[in-house]
């Protein structure tokens, strides 16, 4: 009986085969290929497009494709295999930065369209917006004018007709309410 205690406290040999038997997953093969090669990778690719950024965006396709692959296949020869595909990532890279052309400004700004840039049309946008945040603070009847005539670009003839208000009402109504939103709005939105 002491004989079994002591071989049920002994470990396996055959636990170390079993584990080295058990298949890895793309998941845990990528995780493993991040931790031992990432930096390497990096550096490696830093070297084709001379870029840090790019070299990342090429690391981390890399690491993508690795993911993408069957496991068992590639985990025998991994460093090869990612240093191959980062190799020919990078390179694909520089070849499609090779077909874009060159334009200099000066043929840029010969072909601007005139129009805001998106920059310029994003803050007139926030602009518009908050304004309309300081009209919604008005008397009901004074926004609606307002943004009738302004917004919408109707005469005064055309608000009368969609709001039942006389002419006179309706320019009294876009004067006052001007007058108070001129008040209300801070220096840098007048």
């Amino acid at each position: 009986m002491g004989d079994n205690k002591d071989t049920d406290s002994q470990p396996d040999p055959r636990d170390g085969e079993q584990t080295k038997d058990m298949v890895e997953t793309s998941a845990d093969l990528v995780e493993r290929a991040i931790s031992e090669y990432e930096s390497p990778l990096i550096g490696y690719a830093r070297t084709i497009v001379h870029d840090l950024d790019r070299a990342r965006d090429v690391v981390q396709d890399t690491f993508i494709r690795l993911y993408q692959q069957d496991a068992g296949k590639v985990s025998e020869g991994l460093k090869s295999w990612l240093f191959t595909v980062c190799r020919n990532r990078a390179l694909d890279v520089l070849r499609k930065e090779k077909r874009l052309v060159a334009v200099e400004d000066e043929v840029l700004e010969r072909r601007d369209s005139g129009g805001p840039t998106p920059y310029q049309a994003t803050a007139d946008h926030e602009r518009v917006e908050m304004v309309k945040s300081y009209i919604s603070r008005l008397p009901e009847n004074q926004a609606t004018v307002i943004l009738l005539k302004f917004e919408k670009g109707y005469s005064y003839q055309e608000i009368s007709e969609e709001t039942g208000l006389s002419q006179g009402n309706v320019g009294f109504l876009i004067h006052t309410g001007m007058k108070r939103l001129r008040s209300m709005l801070p220096d840098d939105l007048k």
